[in-house]
């Protein structure tokens, strides 16, 4: 086992007087997947931005055995490709440009004038995610798929260690779902440690190397997706039962009904 890359140690975040992170602490190493669940307001996102140095916090972050607290921003920027949710782009620029965005944590400000490096990380990051065709086309006139694919081109761009990406699947149709997991399993597989927020349990089962969950501010539990994703999990933490099987080798969770509080089973 690997050192770990990424560590949380009792971090608190309060936002508007009340308490949104209560004690968080973890270590994920990299070349991995890790997903991150929970019920709405149980905290993902702010934990994201917590752990990329976006938000005032306690406790303390460490990337790559360094201190965040430490680090520059532009640092900080070179350390963690962070997408937020929503895909939104509202200038026309060329999808082209809005990927070279990516390279500006290395000082490249303009995308007309990209070193041969930036520019070879920024073409490595479109064909990844299949978007070198639209190089030339206005980011704001894609489809939602389209610019989804175009905004984590611009996050693998970075070509940072640390990956935060908060819902790339929402709104996508099934097969734009499967093909953002996918890009970051490849780029998780290619040694990167990728941090995924997700609704779709299935998706965070099937992908992921390991699960974090979330509940009311504080980690509920940390595992391989069978351990966090336990029949016991999904009743105390989602009130859910779920199908479970095995498909090429790839665990499925389909959640299939709420259950009643007073019946959520105890350990």
């Amino acid at each position: 086992m690997s050192a770990p890359f990424l560590v949380a140690r009792n971090l608190n975040v309060t936002l508007a007087h009340r308490q949104v992170l209560k004690d968080v602490s973890f270590a994920l190493e990299k070349q991995r997947l890790v997903a991150l669940v929970g019920p709405n307001g149980a905290g993902k996102t702010t934990l994201l931005r917590a752990l990329a140095g976006l938000l005032p916090a306690t406790g303390a972050v460490e990337v790559g055995g360094e201190a965040l607290a430490s680090l520059s921003l532009r640092a900080r920027a070179r350390r963690f490709g962070y997408l937020p949710q929503g895909h939104m782009v509202h200038w026309p620029l060329p999808a082209w440009d809005v990927v070279a965005l990516g390279r500006y944590p290395h000082g490249a400000s303009d995308p007309d004038r990209l070193s041969a490096q930036d520019a070879a990380a920024v073409m490595r990051a479109m064909q990844a995610t299949g978007v070198l065709e639209f190089s030339g086309r206005a980011a704001t006139e894609l489809s939602g798929g389209e610019r989804s694919r175009v905004a984590l081109a611009r996050v693998l761009a970075v070509e940072a260690p640390v990956i935060l990406a908060d819902e790339p699947t929402a709104a996508l149709d099934p097969g734009y779902q499967i093909e953002v997991m996918r890009n970051l399993r490849t780029a998780a597989d290619s040694g990167v440690l990728v941090v995924v927020v997700t609704h779709d349990l299935g998706l965070a089962a099937r992908f992921a190397d390991s699960v974090l969950v979330m509940q009311e501010g504080r980690l509920a539990a940390h595992g391989h997706p069978a351990e966090a994703l336990s029949e016991r999990v999904l009743a105390e933490v989602f009130r859910i039962n779920a199908f479970r099987a095995g498909h090429q080798h790839q665990m499925i969770i389909v959640p299939w009904e709420t259950v009643p509080r007073e019946t959520v089973p105890r350990e």
